[in-house]
This record gives C-alpha cells, structure tokens and sequence, in this order.
C-alpha cells in the first residue's frame, strides 16, 4: 500500500513539472511570436511572418496540451466511468488539425507573394530567425521526455520541431538574400515549411483517429494474439475478439475462449493463464474473456 501510495505522489509531482513546463513554453512562444510578426513586417519577409504564424499556433497547442494533460488526469467518475484519458488523444487531434489549417494558410500565401513580390531586409531575418531557433529549441527540449509516451505531446512536440526546422530555413534564406539578393528563397522556404508542417500533422491525424475509432494498436497483430491464447492448454479455440486502446497507457481486449468441458474445474487457472500472457507479451493489461464449454471434434480451425 505504501509502495503504491509513494508511486501515486510521484506520478502526480512528475505530472505538475511537466505542466509548468508546459506553461513556460505557452510564454515564451507568445513573446518570440510578437517578436518574429514585427520582425517580418519589418524586413518585409514572409518566411519570417509564416514561423510566426506557426509558432503562435505552437502557442495555442501547448496551452490545449496542457488543458488536455489536466483534465486526462481527473479520476473516473459514475458517469465517466473509464474516466477522461482521451482527453489528451482529443487535445492531439485538435493541434494536428490545425497545423494543417496553418500549413494550407502559409502555401496560399507564399503563392500570393509569388505574384506579388516584395523587397526583403536579410539581416533582420538572420537576427529574428536565430532568435527564434533556439527557443523553438528550448520549447522541444521542454517537451521531449514525455513525448514518448503521450500523443497529445507529441503533437506539441512535433509543433516545436518544426518551428526549430522553420527557423533554420528562414535563417538560411536570410543568408542568401543578404549576400547574393536571392530574394525567392524567402518564398521556397515558406512553401518547405508548409510542406513539412503538413505530413507530420497528417501522420499524427492518422494515429489519433486510429485510437478514437478503436483500432487494433500497431505493434499488435490479431491473429497472433489468438495464437498465443490458444497454446495455452485446454483452450481449443478463440473468437470474437476485440482489441483497442482507450488511451495510449491503456489497452483493452475482450475475447471469448472454448475450453475442453472436461476442464470446468481450471477456468480460474485458464483465465489467469490468458490475462498473463496478454501482459506480458502484448501490453494488453485490461482484458475480460469469457469462457465458453465444447470440444476439439467441434472446432473447425482446431
């Protein structure tokens, strides 16, 4: 009980840093956004103007990243009664549809310019840009560590990484509109960030739809999970089952087993058999079979 009641408070105390953190990267992803709007009108370069944009969506993910983490944590409840551990999947689904918004935004204005060009000021650029690298940088690191085990973190870092990406590219065509006035690279580096912000949305977009529609998680194969079940023995066969996640901590799987009727007496035994095996090959630490009664001359795949 203690153990437990000592894992409790620290899950709790990891969750409240990671928060903070959280709230810190909102911060100064606002200051670096007015930072890189007035930079960009100033110089007159729209690479510059399109990382704001994105970093003040960055601004915005974090903030539901964070309101979503807070709410995922909130315990079960007799109407929420798997409790509110989706929240973060929702939070993720809503960062990754708008980094599509922001990446078809930017494409249509870079088009726009295209038509319409305009002088651009390169040192500014450079200075804003470099800037803006490393707290996009700063704001990965912040959320790296618990981006691997939360989508909605992900999005957010993904978020980061791509604005760290997007100011390396606006430092670049800085550089080239500084020394050479090659001033379409401002534009091709607009159009590469919309590009790159707009496959990663689109693969997290996937994941997240994958979880809310209850698929069978990725690493998991359906038939090889009835294969594992059915070495166990007295289990002559396995059907209707029914794997998904309800979140990314938590697996489920409901299965029926057809066990030999002289072994009525092992269920238990059969069961815990089943459910450890499901553990500790398969991650799957929430399952509810059902045992039913027949025999091998009854099973057709036996």
């Amino acid at each position: 009980m203690g153990n437990e009641g000592h894992h409790h408070h620290h899950h709790h105390h990891q969750h409240d840093l990671q928060g903070r953190s959280l709230i810190f990267a909102v911060f100064i992803n606002v200051v670096l956004t007015l930072v890189q709007l007035v930079g960009g009108l100033l110089s007159g370069s729209l690479a510059l103007v399109a990382d704001a944009v994105h970093n003040f969506s960055d601004a915005g993910s974090l903030a539901i990243a964070a309101f979503a983490r807070r709410v995922a944590g909130l315990p079960a409840s007799d109407r929420m009664t798997f409790g509110f551990g989706r929240a973060e999947i929702l939070g993720a689904l809503v960062n990754s549809t708008s980094l599509v918004v922001v990446g078809f935004y930017l494409l249509y204005e870079s088009f726009e310019r295209f038509f319409h060009p305009q002088p651009v000021e390169g040192m500014t650029v450079i200075w804003v840009a470099g800037v803006a690298l490393i707290i996009d940088i700063i704001t990965a690191l912040l959320t790296l560590r618990s981006s691997k085990d939360s989508l909605n973190i992900r999005a957010v870092f993904v978020h980061n990484l791509s604005d760290a990406f997007a100011s390396l590219l606006v430092m670049i065509s800085g550089g080239l509109i500084l020394w050479y006035q090659v001033y379409w690279v401002d534009l091709a580096a607009s159009v590469l960030i919309s590009l790159y912000i707009l496959y990663h949305s689109f693969i997290l977009i996937r994941e997240c739809i994958a979880v809310l529609m209850q698929a069978v998680p990725d690493d998991i194969s359906l038939n090889e999970v009835k294969t594992e079940l059915k070495t166990i023995r007295s289990v002559i066969d396995v059907h209707h089952v029914h794997i998904w996640q309800l979140h990314e901590r938590l697996r489920s799987l409901e299965a029926h087993l057809v066990i030999e009727a002289g072994d009525v007496q092992s269920m238990e035994q059969i069961k815990e058999k089943a459910k450890a095996i499901l553990r500790d090959r398969f991650c799957i630490t929430h399952s509810t079979l059902e045992l039913e009664l027949g025999s091998r001359s009854d099973c057709v795949d036996c």
